[in-house]
């Protein structure tokens, strides 16, 4: 595909949008429409980078935005709710939008997507993210569109205001982080950027017919995750190991106060799932070059030009 061609990317101003948008301009890319709900991490793009279209919708409802897929070369799929209190949220921007882009495609002749599934749909946590992300990329296997399927695991990386990223913010605030449990949680973190490079791979080779794992290569407990972030940030906080129930207990009271919390008591049983993912050779299939874990953080929190760089909730 060439560069001047038309790419949508719906929901793509939270954190892997704004990293693949980074990604496309280095390659060139420069007609970008980013279709999201979320007007300040919008006006973060813009101020970003000058010149990309976009715009301020709710994909869930039928509107003018439609219009923008006429002419469009692909789609990258990357609206998702990841956490609420209710199942509400999750149905209407994992399912409903997802309706509805779907049909502008159709109807506008768009001819490639790429979806950003997650590496839940195989998880055994049953919550409200998972069931729905499960039923999101059955829609799109079954919409007769080509496309190809991701499946991350947990990113960090550029603008992330959920996981990691929120994580450093707090730890660097308190004297004392709290660690549900001992900690040792194996994950398999994956670095935006790289799976951002592997997206900017699919739109070029135009790969289809695949369901794609897309894991961390390195295998990680979650109390190293902290230590890591904490030597990246020069944060002074004291790590304490708390009982999961005391820990899920907290996450409950937090809910009272706060209507959207970044860490719910659904994502800490996923954390203790103890869930391990397929890892496939994705830096020779995509041809990309892994970052590894260590600098990816030092990048992530240090980088002169995004380091600085937060979205909001």
């Amino acid at each position: 595909m060439t560069p001047e061609r038309k790419i949508v990317l719906p929901g793509g101003a939270g954190l892997v949008g704004q990293n693949l948008v980074v990604q496309l301009r280095r390659r060139g890319f420069t007609n970008l429409v980013v279709l999201d709900k979320h007007a300040d991490n919008l006006a973060v793009l813009r101020r970003l980078h000058p010149g990309i279209v976009a715009e301020c919708v709710d994909l869930a409802e039928p509107g003018a935005w439609d219009a923008h897929f006429a002419g469009a070369a692909a789609v990258v799929m990357l609206q998702a709710q990841i956490g609420a209190l209710e199942p509400g949220p999750f149905v209407r921007n994992n399912l409903l939008a997802t309706e509805r882009v779907l049909e502008s495609m159709r109807r506008h002749g768009v001819p490639y997507l790429v979806h950003v599934s997650s590496s839940v749909v195989e998880s055994a946590a049953e919550d409200d993210y998972t069931g729905t992300k499960r039923k999101q990329e059955q829609m799109v296997l079954t919409s007769g569109i080509d496309s190809i399927v991701l499946r991350p695991t947990l990113m960090f990386g550029w603008f992330d205001r959920k996981h990691l990223g929120w994580l450093a913010r707090f730890m660097k605030r308190v004297p004392v982080f709290p660690i549900p449990g001992d900690g040792r949680y194996m994950r398999q973190p994956l670095y935006a950027a790289d799976f951002c490079r592997i997206i900017v791979s699919c739109i070029e080779k135009r790969m289809t017919g695949r369901i794609c794992n897309i894991s961390g290569l390195e295998k990680i407990d979650y109390i190293d995750i902290i230590r890591e972030i904490r030597r990246a940030t020069r944060a002074r906080a004291w790590l304490l190991n708390l009982p999961i129930g005391a820990f899920s207990s907290l996450l409950r009271l937090w809910s009272v106060f706060d209507r959207n919390p970044p860490f719910t008591a659904d994502q800490l049983r996923a954390l203790v799932a103890h869930d391990e993912f397929e890892v496939i050779d994705w830096p020779a299939l995509f041809e990309v070059i892994p970052t590894r874990f260590a600098a990816a953080i030092d990048e992530t929190f240090n980088d002169p030009t995004y380091a600085a760089v937060t979205l909001r909730f």
